[in-house]
């Protein structure tokens, strides 16, 4: 049974200009729940939002601090090398450098027991929320 809900709920940043780092709560992944899938969407909807964005996941049950790692997205976008591969692009963070207003979904995959949002170098915006279907 799929699992969805808001991992990161509006977020404001106070207009100053000031970089602000904002660290989710950390929410079950399939890991948790023993699926052999791994299959993860998010969903981010922004409004305005200059920073980055990175998805976080962890194997630990009872995870510390240094348990938790950038996950990597997958954009939807495909390249080919020049043996004919084709292969899909991926990255670890979503960047804005300019304001930007947009609400896009990627996909990963891992069996991670928790998963988190972690909004870091955030200069203006908001972060509308940001949700997790698995």
């Amino acid at each position: 049974m799929a699992q969805s809900e808001t991992i990161l709920s509006a977020q404001t940043h106070p207009g100053d200009s000031t970089i602000e780092t904002v660290t989710g709560d950390k929410f079950k992944g399939d890991g948790y729940y023993g699926r052999s899938d791994g299959f993860h969407t998010v969903q981010i909807n922004l409004n305005g939002f200059i920073g980055q964005i990175r998805i976080q996941g962890t194997l630990a049950v009872d995870p510390g601090v240094d348990d938790w790692f950038t996950v990597e997205l997958g954009t939807g976008s495909m390249s080919i090398d020049t043996t004919g591969l084709l292969t899909e692009q991926n990255i670890t963070y979503v960047e804005y450098t300019e304001s930007t207003t947009n609400n896009k979904s990627y996909n990963f995959t891992g069996n991670y027991v928790w998963i988190r949002a972690y909004v870091s170098n955030w200069t203006d915006g908001t972060v509308n929320s940001i949700k997790l279907n698995h």
